[in-house]
């Protein structure tokens, strides 16, 4: 499998570039780079983008397409054109195998024609939405039924089990399958405590009217602050699923330390 730490390698060559005199063109071109391998690890690609790699040809410059928004297709293919040419640069030695993951990462959203998908992905990290999640399900039993019987499952990638997150962590080699509970959602709602002090967009007396009234949006923002008997709640929309979920921010309470400095 593609090393977690190579596509850490990939992150600090794009930190390494990023400067506070930059150009807005150059930081475009660094965040979309540094999304592309979040879109990777977050939607679980990681067995299929090694694939991907492993096949000589496909490092070629793949077509952009014709899905996805103009604009998107564009700044692609000219952070394409920017890691290319970082490549051959003599000031990059010992950086061309993270720079050729983030090439890779690149061609392989094109060559897969996952843009729309990466689009909505990008949307959901600009608006600060709750962490990416793959599926929801009601209950453990029938996210393990779905993980036991799932052809090729994501790798380490989060779903929702009961409005709790869990990753979902296989290992294709030895058909390794679990579904343990994680804290990313306590730790996202203390950072976003911290840096967007609630205020509630709507308040209601019950769980059931705020339910009812997250159920009625057509379509509902991807997060907002609500209060229900007094308490405040985060009611989230996870768009690529079409799931509505109510978080209580009591969840983070104890999380708050461990999250101060994530939002500077």
């Amino acid at each position: 499998m593609t090393s977690p730490l190579i596509l850490s390698d990939a992150q600090q060559v794009i930190g390494r570039r990023w400067s506070e005199g930059q150009s807005p063109e150059q930081a475009r071109i660094l965040s979309l780079a540094r999304d592309a391998l979040d879109f990777i690890s977050a939607t679980g690609q990681w067995y299929p983008f090694e694939d991907f790699r492993k096949v000589a040809g496909e490092r070629q410059a793949q077509a952009i397409g014709e899905d996805g928004s103009t604009g998107l297709r564009e700044l692609m293919s000219q952070t394409d054109g920017f890691f290319g040419k970082l490549l051959s640069d003599p000031k990059a030695v010992g950086e061309q195998v993270p720079i050729q993951l983030i090439l890779d990462t690149l061609r392989f959203i094109s060559s897969t024609r996952q843009h729309d998908a990466f689009g909505d992905f990008l949307e959901h990290v600009e608006s600060h939405a709750p962490p990416f999640v793959l599926a929801s399900f009601e209950t453990k039993e029938e996210a393990e039924a779905w993980l036991k019987n799932h052809p090729a499952p994501p790798a380490f990638a989060d779903i929702l089990i009961g409005g709790r997150y869990h990753d979902v962590v296989y290992e294709r080699e030895t058909d390794f399958r679990r579904l343990p509970w994680n804290r990313h959602l306590e730790r996202y709602l203390a950072w976003l405590k911290q840096v967007e002090p609630p205020v509630a967009a709507a308040e209601f007396a019950t769980r059931e009217e705020a339910e009812a009234w997250l159920r009625s949006q057509p379509n509902p923002a991807r997060r907002a602050w609500v209060t229900i008997a007094g308490e405040f709640y985060l009611a989230a929309y996870h768009r690529n699923i079409n799931h509505r979920a109510l978080y209580p921010l009591s969840m983070a309470e104890g999380y708050e330390e461990e999250t101060e400095g994530l939002g500077d």
